[in-house]
């Protein structure tokens, strides 16, 4: 797995794992500013769009910093409404991704208020899943899009097929800087109730525990979580002081697109001719990835050169 090339110069992009002592809960906070926007910027996405893939981007984020795997996390709808599809994975490296597919005029005649999911996705499904390369088996579970948001949807994916007991905030926004330009920021808040062999603490204080975590939580604000001037630290602090909050060192992101002129190439060497044909225009194929929206063109000469090597 590459490891990352850049990172974000501020305290952005980056995941803030926590405990809350001495109870059996812990958390991260996610935190995306640049990387955020340039995925979202990449495309033209009409702005309920890129609202709904920022919240899958930032839940995938949240999502894989609960597991331990090598490889990547990929969290992906399907559904029969306007966004027929939103993709967003993230390495264990920490480089992260994603697109969606919008048919855009059903999605500006969509009614502008109500729950997102229904109006937005539709009825379909959610996908979680972990690919760690050859050699391994691959996990994926999926339960269907039930829920007025995607982290509602999240959600029910616990209670229907890991009996997790973690509650999920998530906010998007465009937020502007100091000369007034709006950057999309995006932020979310996790926490998970451990095993109860992780601590020796009696039912009656883990459910008290519990229940005060996921009341402080819920007192966090969109407005906190996207908020550029306030650190990570200091909003951990005033959610969780009371019972004493452990902030661990942070796990950096990155945009960070996996294609490359290779990987096209070795893609267009596996199709059979009479598929090369047809995708030509005007004598020539051009792949865009559908992630990054780089194109690379290649001419008669370039694929004449591919069907020798």
């Amino acid at each position: 797995m590459p490891g990352l090339i850049t990172m974000a110069p501020v305290a952005d992009d980056r995941i803030h794992p926590f405990q809350i002592e001495p109870f059996a809960v812990r958390g991260r906070l996610i935190r995306l500013g640049p990387a955020i926007d340039k995925i979202l910027t990449q495309h033209d996405y009409p702005e309920r769009a890129a609202v709904m893939l920022g919240e899958a981007i930032a839940l995938a984020v949240a999502l894989a910093g609960a597991l331990k795997y090598e490889g990547v996390f990929t969290l992906q709808t399907k559904g029969d409404g306007p966004i027929k599809l939103l993709v967003a994975d993230v390495t264990t490296a920490g480089a992260i991704r994603g697109y969606a597919q919008v048919d855009h005029e059903r999605l500006a005649a969509a009614p502008a208020s109500g729950a997102a999911v229904p109006r937005l996705l539709g009825a379909g499904y959610l996908a979680l899943t972990v690919d760690q390369g050859e050699h391994t088996e691959r996990y994926q579970g999926i339960v269907e899009l039930q829920g007025a948001t995607l982290a509602e949807c999240v959600h029910h994916y616990f209670r229907q097929s890991e009996q997790v007991e973690a509650a999920i905030k998530v906010a998007v926004a465009r937020v502007p800087d100091e000369t007034g330009a709006l950057h999309w920021r995006a932020g979310a808040l996790m926490i998970q109730r451990l095993p109860r062999e992780s601590f020796t603490l009696e039912r009656e204080e883990e459910d008290e525990a519990w229940r005060r975590a996921t009341i402080f939580m819920a007192s966090s604000t969109s407005a906190e979580l996207v908020d550029p001037s306030l650190p990570a630290e200091q909003l951990l602090f005033r959610l969780f002081h009371e019972d004493g909050v452990r902030a661990h060192p942070p796990h950096l992101l990155a945009a960070q697109c996996r294609c490359s002129q290779g990987r096209v190439e070795d893609m267009l060497r596996a199709l059979p001719p009479d598929d090369l044909e047809d995708m030509k225009v005007d004598g020539q194929i051009v792949v865009t990835c559908e992630f990054c929206n780089t194109s690379y063109p290649f001419d008669a000469d370039a694929l004449k050169a591919l069907a020798t090597t």
